[in-house]
């Protein structure tokens, strides 16, 4: 098989996919490890940040066990400060006071209240200012003062009195901070968290106590809190803490967004490409049969004009022929060449046109067509043409019809060399009629059967390779049929079979 423009074309986008996929797989493979790389930053810098956070907890837990140190101590002063008053208000006790007075004098934090039976206020000492000038002791400071049990004061001369007291104010600030630092510490989690998807939960994971980095919305649904724990679960080891008096919290957390969008886009960048490539290549593809149309119709309707001229030529001077006392024997011949090449006139000047079908009576068309045909080859050739009785009308273009005839019966004496037989058959179903045309030629490889259709693909030394493409087109374009390879067999021959709608 000589050396031709398809096959060059076909080794040609060969080269061409290899270096795509290479420019592809490249692209992917860079992508792939920048997106890792990143990750893995990224996770160095969580790990480093759960590593601050822990660190803090245990600040938190260290502060938290100091203040329970002082409260220790606060709980003994008020005690120490309770007896000091009960002693010294004790009038049948012979008991020295003078250290207990002392001790009294020196209360210059907890808050004391003495009231009579009546809820007046005889006196105070180290009152916060929202209490200070009250006379009675009301309901509000009765909640305020309700943490420890007041003193019964009983001087002996029917006059009872009631001191109550509470915690330090120097204690109770101390606390507000602990309680402010608390409270924040879950703000730190979350606004310190590096834009990294955080969830604190209790201990037992069924309340949430802070989240960040997440859509407040979406984590009103408790289904989808369920599933970012799961992936954060699944992704890293959550962190147990424990923190004032809130008890133990576990800190779930994963990587940010971008990275898991990141992962997925490697593969998105090769569906793009891909989708670009494919788009380029089918408009490519467009355009160049557009302009390949455009110069075959223009080159065939050349074609036709060149071929009038003569064509008018012969058809008078066969008329001089047959004018003749004795006419040439081989007039009536000659007239059904002069015929044919005016249909093949009029196939030329109807390319890039749209020829309209009109009924036509299949078995004489093919009959006619093969009768033709087999007078101009070798009498070594056979013609076996096998048709349905009677009249089978379908919508045709005879000219062009008879052009894929001739192509197909060309192929096939040009595939079997010195001799051998075609043989036609036409089978009728209820929706179709299917046209067999065989040869008993050298058959084609099965590597190169779905090529035969393409154009400029041939095996002979001479020709362009055009025909059974220009018969593809006729039987599809213009028909609606189906022409393929039905079988063939290297050394025994070849069968093409033509489909067509009734």
């Amino acid at each position: 098989m000589k050396t031709n423009l398809y096959t060059n074309k076909k080794h040609w986008k060969w080269a061409l996919a290899i270096v795509a996929l290479l420019i592809i797989g490249a692209s992917l493979w860079y992508t792939n490890h920048l997106v890792k790389s990143i990750a893995e930053q990224e996770i160095k810098q969580v790990k480093m940040w759960a590593a601050a956070m822990e660190q803090h907890a245990v600040m938190m837990k260290s502060t938290e066990e100091f203040f329970n140190k002082v409260n220790e101590q606060e709980q003994l002063r008020v005690d120490l400060l309770a007896n000091a008053y009960r002693r010294v208000m004790d009038i049948s006790s012979n008991e020295n006071t003078a250290t207990y007075v002392d001790i009294i004098r020196n209360n210059i934090s907890i808050p004391l209240v003495l009231i009579d039976g009546k809820d007046n206020i005889v006196s105070s000492n180290n009152l916060p200012p929202d209490q200070e000038g009250k006379t009675v002791f009301d309901d509000e400071m009765k909640r305020a003062y309700s943490k420890f049990p007041p003193i019964k004061i009983d001087p002996g001369y029917g006059f009872v009195q009631y001191l109550y007291y509470n915690e330090s104010r120097i204690y109770t600030d101390l606390k507000a901070v602990l309680e402010d630092m608390s409270d924040h510490f879950m703000e730190e989690i979350t606004l310190n968290s590096m834009g990294v998807p955080v969830i604190v939960t209790n201990e037992a994971h069924d309340t949430i106590l802070s989240f960040g980095n997440l859509d407040s919305l979406l984590m009103q649904d408790s289904n989808y809190v369920r599933q970012q724990l799961e992936i954060m679960r699944n992704e890293n080891d959550p962190l147990q803490i424990e923190f004032m008096n809130k008890g133990k919290a576990t800190i779930f957390y994963r990587t940010t967004d971008l990275v898991q969008q990141m992962r997925y886009y490697p593969v998105i960048q090769f569906i793009v490409f891909a989708l670009f490539l494919i788009i380029a290549y089918l408009l490519f593809s467009y355009a160049r049969r557009s302009e390949q149309n455009q110069v075959w119709a223009g080159m065939a309707k050349e074609t036709a004009h060149q071929l009038g001229t003569p064509l008018s030529s012969l058809m008078g001077w066969i008329e001089l022929l047959k004018m003749q006392d004795e006419p040439f024997v081989g007039t009536y011949e000659m007239e059904k060449d002069i015929e044919r090449l005016q249909i093949v006139t009029d196939r030329f000047s109807k390319i890039g046109s749209v020829p309209v079908p009109e009924p036509t009576d299949i078995n004489y068309l093919i009959h006619d067509t093969m009768d033709y045909l087999q007078k101009r080859f070798s009498k070594k050739f056979d013609f076996e043409v096998n048709l349905p009785e009677g009249e089978l009308v379908m919508p045709l273009i005879p000219s062009l019809f008879r052009w894929v005839l001739e192509n197909l019966t060309k192929n096939a004496v040009d595939a079997m060399g010195d001799h051998g037989k075609i043989t036609l058959d036409l089978i009728d179903d209820s929706d179709h009629i299917h046209l067999d045309l065989s040869d008993t030629g050298k058959g084609i490889p099965k590597s190169q059967i779905k090529q035969v259709f393409n154009p400029g693909f041939t095996s002979k030394k001479r020709g362009w390779g055009l025909g059974l493409s220009l018969a593809k087109r006729i039987i599809e374009d213009y028909h609606k049929g189906k022409i393929f390879v039905k079988s063939s067999v290297v050394g025994e021959g070849t069968t093409f079979r033509i489909t067509l709608k009734k």
